[in-house]
């Protein structure tokens, strides 16, 4: 199978016009449109429907542009590793985490990492599905599970808990802080939303606090939405520890109150082994995440 035609072929599926691969590929519309249509020719099938709005793949189009994907995403990893320099660190690496950790722990403290890396370049995607890194959706995962996708470098990082939390302002003009779980029928709960994406112990945590019936409630879909709430003196929330740090003025509601350890783990694939982006990357979190011990020891919350 012609390698050029493949590669014009998932232009044009990515692109879904003759005209915009063309613009890409730089080749014209007719050059394009012949190559496709010889492709299709060679294989015996056709590969797409042809509208006037567009162009939409056939049932075995998709087939071979889940091919030239797959495909797609091996060559970027072997380029990736060819253009690692044995000295320099540089390029894009692709981090996949959750929105929570994404934004409350990591995202605060890349300004290091671009200080010692200026020619680095991060492309942060905060979701809470699980990205395929085997598949290079990603080049490294931080997430609070140890993944169990095939063929993956695995470190466990740290571990975090879920804990209740609240402001002095908020607690002052409330009464003060609960003393017991009864009192939480006093507050308002801010937490995440039962059916967004969690870590379980949260959940469960959230579940048996509502037993105790909250005199109001604040969902959100994310931990830093509810960080928000609490910072905005709202009420208490239901927020992982790593945020203390960050916010020391937060308050630590019922302390003895709080879920089992849930790890977190840094994951990439096999074949990044000997990347120096990833070599980077990995040895920053793990920096700061001593750093962050020392830190919470020095503040006696270790």
């Amino acid at each position: 199978m012609n390698w050029d035609k493949l590669r014009i072929f998932h232009a044009v599926a990515d692109a879904g016009s003759l005209t915009h691969a063309g613009d890409k590929l730089n080749l014209s519309q007719s050059a394009v449109s012949r190559q496709v249509r010889a492709l299709e020719e060679s294989l015996g099938a056709t590969l797409f429907h042809r509208h006037a709005r567009g162009l939409i793949l056939t049932e075995q189009g998709e087939l071979l542009f889940d091919a030239t994907t797959a495909m797609s995403k091996r060559l970027d990893a072997a380029a990736a590793r060819i253009r690692d320099s044995e000295d320099e660190v540089f390029g894009v690496l692709r981090v996949t985490t959750t929105f929570g950790f994404g934004t409350l722990w990591l995202a605060p403290r890349l300004p290091k990492l671009y200080e010692q890396y200026p020619d680095l370049n991060i492309d942060l995607m905060l979701e809470e599905r699980v990205l395929d890194l085997p598949m290079r959706e990603a080049d490294v995962a931080i997430r609070m599970k140890e993944p169990s996708q095939a063929d993956l470098v695995r470190k466990r990082l740290m571990t975090v808990r879920m804990m209740l939390y609240a402001t002095k302002t908020y607690l002052d003009s409330h009464g003060g802080a609960p003393q017991t779980l009864e009192d939480i029928s006093k507050h308002r709960l801010i937490c995440q939303t039962p059916a967004a994406p969690q870590v379980g112990v949260g959940a469960s945590m959230v579940s048996h606090l509502m037993t105790y019936e909250p005199s109001s409630l604040l969902t959100v879909n994310n931990y830093f939405g509810v960080l928000q709430g609490v910072l905005n003196d709202l009420g208490i929330g239901v927020l992982p520890d790593y945020v203390t740090e960050d916010f020391p003025d937060l308050v630590p509601i019922l302390s003895d109150i709080e879920t089992a350890n849930v790890p977190v783990y840094l994951a990439y694939p096999e074949e990044l082994r000997h990347s120096k982006r990833v070599a980077a990357f990995r040895d920053f979190v793990q920096d700061e995440i001593i750093a962050h011990r020392k830190q919470l020891k020095h503040l006696g919350k270790l």
